[in-house]
């Protein structure tokens, strides 16, 4: 046998004697654990024999004096006895088996019954926490319900001290009130009386029967004077002034009986003592509301009027308005239909425009007497000044149309009307544009516009103005008329030009610092660039705003020009 195999031999056999010997190792590392496991389990064991039962209950044996507390006392004794002699010493064997098990090396075993001793214990233990905490919150309660009802009582005199402070805003509720405090205090001599007899379960629900009243009594405190003074002087006060103005103006014949002001008085005064009632039981529930609810109504009848005195101006002014258009609009439909014959013969007329005007004179002769029917239904005072406002707003609006109508009658009888004609569809499209204009500039919210801007708005609207006047003077003026839609036309495109002009240039401003700010972080001046460039946009100066934007940002981007151009043209 040479060297080198006797090396290997005795490399093995050192390897076999240290494998054996860490083996041995952890075998012994195990049986200790095993060791300690039963050391912690026997521990719990006497925690759950030693702990405090006894001491707790020898503390309850000097409150215990009634029947109800010696039944739960014996209860509570025995069921620990029990836990001591049954519980504990089976545990007591369960655990010493576990020794007995090590000691055979049946380990398998050893931790199946290990896990037993553990359920055990954990149900001996709950059982001992359970009597105690029970047994604890006896002994405990006296000191637990004296400190909730020392704060109770606090609670008690300050409601009643505000009470008694301001006892006059209460009025015919102040006996109720005090009434409810007689009964509170009754409740603390219940309390002590119980606490004495140490019924705690009697304690419990008197003590939860002060705290609900005390909260109730607190919400009485607070909310009653405003109850009473909406109940006895706000409400009728506003009842009070509602029956005078409804009388007054029954006086001066308006016709108000579709507002039902007596039958909505008679109820709010049957409700209000009827919430009245309620509160003195100090029943609360929703009062506030009902009595807010009903002022309200009360105050929107003072609208009502005000809205039958406004429409009964606004009906007299209009009926004036309308009466003068509807002589001037019926003499000109007279008119023209009476000189139809003449004017055919003066202009090359065709059926459709001697229809239009039959049509026109039905209309105004259907017009007419409806507002004959209506001006003898007037004077009964049946229909309201608002109905009525209505109805001659209504009588306006169709005579309006009928003037329309007739406007486009007379301006289709000859050539005469031809250049009236494309002035009207010229100032169509003026006012369009502009209306364009305003859209534009309203839809980019600029932070602010020039006064330049406004100075040229305004010249815009008083050259349209003009060109409508010259349509409404008659007879028109051609050339006058022709000369007012051009100045209007130029002045209108030259806004139109500056408001696309000032949004392209704010957009493109935008535009610059919203792509610039990516390069604030890298780059100071580029930070302090893009902050001049955006004071400079809110003052108003976008074109400003947009060079010094560009400028800054070709520091480090040369393509920002073309880049931001894009992104605009993209974008729109």
């Amino acid at each position: 046998m040479d060297k080198l195999t006797i090396v290997i031999i005795a490399y093995i056999l050192i390897a076999i004697i240290l494998i054996l010997i860490a083996l041995l190792i952890i075998k012994k590392k195990k049986i200790k654990a095993y060791k300690n496991e039963i050391e912690i389990l026997d521990k719990k064991k006497n925690e759950i024999e030693s702990a405090p039962v006894i001491s707790e209950l020898a503390k309850l044996e000097t409150i215990v004096k009634n029947e109800k507390m010696e039944e739960k006392y014996k209860k509570w004794f025995n069921t620990f006895e029990d836990i001591k002699s049954k519980d504990i010493p089976r545990i007591n064997d369960m655990i010493i088996d576990l020794d007995s098990l090590l000691d055979k090396k049946e380990y398998k075993e050893y931790v199946i019954n290990v896990a037993k001793v553990e359920l055990e214990i954990y149900k001996a233990r709950g059982a001992t926490d359970n009597l105690l905490d029970e047994i604890k919150e006896i002994n405990l309660s006296e000191e637990k319900y004296r400190k909730i009802i020392t704060k109770l009582k606090t609670r008690y005199r300050e409601l009643n001290d505000i009470f008694n402070s301001k006892k006059k805003e209460y009025e015919q509720i102040a006996n109720p009130i005090e009434l409810q405090f007689e009964n509170i205090e009754k409740l603390f001599q219940d309390f002590e009386y119980y606490m004495e007899q140490n019924d705690y379960q009697e304690v419990y629900h008197i003590v939860k029967g002060i705290d609900k009243m005390i909260d109730h009594m607190g919400i009485v405190i607070e909310e009653v004077p405003d109850l009473v003074l909406l109940a006895n002087r706000l409400i009728p006060k506003k009842i009070e002034q509602i029956t005078e103005v409804y009388g007054e103006m029954k006086a001066k014949k308006f016709p108000l009986k579709h507002l039902k002001i007596e039958y909505n008085v008679e109820e709010s005064l049957k409700n209000v003592n009827k919430i009245l009632d309620r509160i003195k039981v100090l029943n609360l529930e929703n009062c506030m509301f009902e009595l807010k609810t009903m002022l309200e109504y009360l105050d929107s009848l003072f609208d009502e009027f005000e809205l039958e005195r406004q429409a009964k101006k606004s009906y007299e002014e209009n009926k004036e308005i309308f009466d003068n258009k509807l002589e001037k609009t019926t003499t000109v439909v007279n008119d023209t239909y009476l000189q139809m014959d003449d004017i055919k013969n003066m202009y090359d007329l065709n059926d459709n425009d001697i229809k239009s005007i039959d049509v026109i004179n039905e209309k105004t002769k259907a017009l007419n007497d409806e507002y004959k029917a209506l001006l003898k239904s007037a004077p009964r005072k049946k229909t309201p000044y608002t109905q009525l406002s209505i109805d001659i707003e209504n009588f306006i609006r169709r005579l309006k149309e009928i003037e329309d109508e007739l406007d486009i009658a007379l301006k289709n009888l000859g050539n005469l009307y031809d250049d009236e004609v494309r002035a009207r569809e010229q100032l169509d499209e003026i006012q369009e544009l502009l209306k364009q204009s305003k859209a534009k500039i309203r839809s980019y919210k600029l932070p602010i516009i020039s006064d330049n801007y406004f100075v040229e708005l305004q010249e815009a609207n008083e050259a349209i103005l003009e060109v409508i006047k010259e349509l409404e003077r008659k007879p028109i003026v051609i050339k006058t008329l022709n000369t007012r839609v051009d100045t209007a036309r130029d002045l209108v495109l030259k806004l139109f030009n500056t408001t696309n002009e000032m949004v392209k240039t704010a957009r493109l401003a935008e535009y610059s610092i919203v792509y610039g700010n990516r390069y604030r972080s890298k780059n100071v001046n580029i930070d302090s660039g893009l902050n001049q460039a955006q004071m400079l946009f809110y003052k108003g100066n976008y074109k400003k705003s947009l060079e010094v934007t560009l400028t800054t940002l070709e520091r480090v981007d040369n393509g920002i020009r073309r880049r931001v151009n894009d992104i605009y043209e993209k974008n729109n």
